[in-house]
C-alpha cells in the first residue's frame, strides 16, 4: 500500500466492485477520507460506511467508476469546467470532490459559491 489513503481506498472499492463484492474493509482511514466518503454517501455512490475499532467497512452503492485525481491539481472556479470534461463522462453525470478553504465539497457547490481548491477524487 502507498501513502495515499484516499487513492488506496478508492482502488480497493473499484477492485471489489469488479469482483462482485458488496463491501470493502480497510485498515487505514483519515479525516479527509471520511469527508470524501460522506460526499459519496450523500450522492448515493456508497450506501454506508462504519468504523469499528481500527477497521473501516464500506458498503458499495451505485458506482460505475471512482478514482483519486493525481496530481492534486489546484483549480480556480473558472477552470473547474475543464476538469469536469476531462474526468466525468457527461454533463450532470458524476461528481468531482474538491478540497477548498470552506471544507471538502463537490464541484457543483464550488461552482455555485465561485471558489476553487485542490481536486481530490471523482465518482460516477
Amino acid at each position: 500500500m502507498s501513502q495515499d489513503i484516499i487513492s488506496d481506498t478508492l482502488n480497493q472499492i473499484m477492485n471489489a466492485k469488479k469482483a462482485g463484492k458488496k463491501e470493502v474493509v480497510m485498515t487505514k482511514h483519515s479525516k479527509l477520507l471520511m469527508e470524501v466518503l460522506n460526499l459519496a454517501k450523500e450522492e448515493g455512490y456508497i450506501e454506508n460506511y462504519d468504523i469499528s475499532g481500527n477497521k473501516l467497512s464500506i458498503a458499495i452503492g451505485k458506482i460505475i467508476e471512482c478514482k483519486a485525481i493525481k496530481p492534486r491539481f489546484n483549480v480556480d472556479s473558472y477552470s473547474i469546467n475543464k476538469y469536469m470534461r476531462r474526468y466525468l463522462p457527461g454533463i450532470g453525470l458524476g461528481i468531482i470532490i474538491i478540497s477548498t478553504n470552506k471544507g471538502v465539497i463537490t464541484h457543483n457547490k464550488a461552482l455555485e459559491e465561485k471558489i476553487g481548491g485542490s481536486l481530490l477524487a471523482y465518482f460516477y
